[in-house]
């Protein structure tokens, strides 16, 4: 059985990701790249304030890591089995 503190965690989580832009994000970050609120922004077509209000919902609740260059700070998924989610939610959503 699972411990309790790693269960709530995941549910922290989980319901970080719980919505259509982040799960789209954390889609994007899926394959390992690392990409600019810039980059977010353009490709999902939302203002850039709203990448930004997503990607720090999701890094304060440990979904994304974050490493500043320059002027742009680049996201990459903490744990790259996340992209684990996104497949089962692709394939679930087929089925239905």
């Amino acid at each position: 059985m699972i411990e309790l503190k790693k269960l709530e965690n995941a549910s922290e989580m989980l319901k970080a990701i719980a919505h259509p832009m982040r799960i789209a994000i954390v889609d994007m970050l899926s394959d390992g790249k690392k990409l600019s609120v810039t980059e977010i922004h353009e490709a999902l077509k939302i203002e850039q304030a709203v990448a930004s209000h997503h990607l720090s919902i999701l890094k304060n609740k440990g979904v994304l890591s974050h490493e500043r260059m320059g002027k742009n700070c680049y996201y990459t998924l903490k744990h790259p089995r996340l992209s684990q989610i996104i497949i089962c939610i692709d394939k679930c959503q087929n089925e239905i």
